[in-house]
């Protein structure tokens, strides 16, 4: 039994390692599971933000270069990371990319470019973690879906393929693993309000009226809103919970 707020929601004792970790959603992840009390590795193409990040979320937290569309580098990546860091208990599979462009527009290698960082890629280093998770003592999978999942969006189609493809990843595992202790789940964010989001809002008033018409808790949401509901589902509170995907979008998946 869980007695105390501690042993529920603290992760005092293990690893997460958030691709995509150095920014916007990523950043904020690895700032809750951190502050949760796991030691957080935070992975990234640029070594001068993952850097950065580490500093600003303090002892504990480690940046390690990874490209995660290299799949063919990711046996090397995975040798290292073991070798240095041992188990890794939590893995938030959030590095994201889009291409946006209309659909009549858009090339196999705009499909392919998304589909190698989001699910190709995210799977690749799902099968390392998980190689290793199966003789230990279980773990929590996390994947940055989107409500783009539930949703059309318009000019994104890649990215609502690969983000809809994240739900089958997040059932098929569980049904593997689950026996194993190994918990799959995911979130989708909604409108969150990220650098990313500003630059792609920027100057477009009504773009802006649409997307808070549709909300209805009327606001955006904020980066740490996401990062702690991944810190709840890779948390002992959330030990009955796999195969699911929590949406964290102010109720915008069903707004109108």
């Amino acid at each position: 039994m869980l007695k105390t707020l501690q042993d529920a929601y603290g992760l005092s004792g293990k690893t997460a390692l958030v691709t995509g970790g150095g920014t916007g959603l990523g950043r904020a992840i690895a700032q809750c599971l951190h502050a949760s009390g796991a030691e957080v590795i935070i992975a990234g193409r640029r070594t001068a933000v993952l850097e950065e990040t580490c500093n600003a979320v303090g002892d504990g937290c480690t940046g390690v270069q990874l490209d995660i569309s290299d799949t063919a580098g990711l046996a090397e990546f995975e040798a290292t990371l073991f070798e240095r860091f041992g188990t890794i208990d939590i893995l938030v599979n959030n590095a994201g990319n889009t291409v946006k462009k209309p659909f009549v527009d858009n090339e196999l290698s705009d499909l392919d470019a998304v589909l190698d960082v989001q699910v190709r890629g995210a799977l690749e280093l799902t099968r390392c973690v998980v190689r290793r998770q199966l003789s230990g003592t279980g773990g929590s999978i996390i994947f940055t879906s989107s409500m783009a999942a539930f949703i059309g969006q318009q000019d994104t189609l890649g990215y609502c393929v690969a983000k809809s493809a994240l739900g089958g990843a997040i059932r098929g595992l569980t049904a593997e693993v689950a026996r194993l202790g190994i918990r799959v789940n995911g979130v989708a964010p909604g409108w969150i309000d990220t650098d990313l989001f500003r630059t792609a809002t920027q100057g477009d008033s009504d773009r802006l009226a649409r997307i808070h018409d549709r909300i209805p808790m009327n606001r955006l949401g904020q980066p740490e809103e996401v990062g702690w509901a991944c810190a709840f589902l890779a948390s002992p509170a959330a030990r009955y919970i796999t195969g699911q995907v929590l949406l964290v979008d102010g109720g915008g998946a069903i707004g109108f």
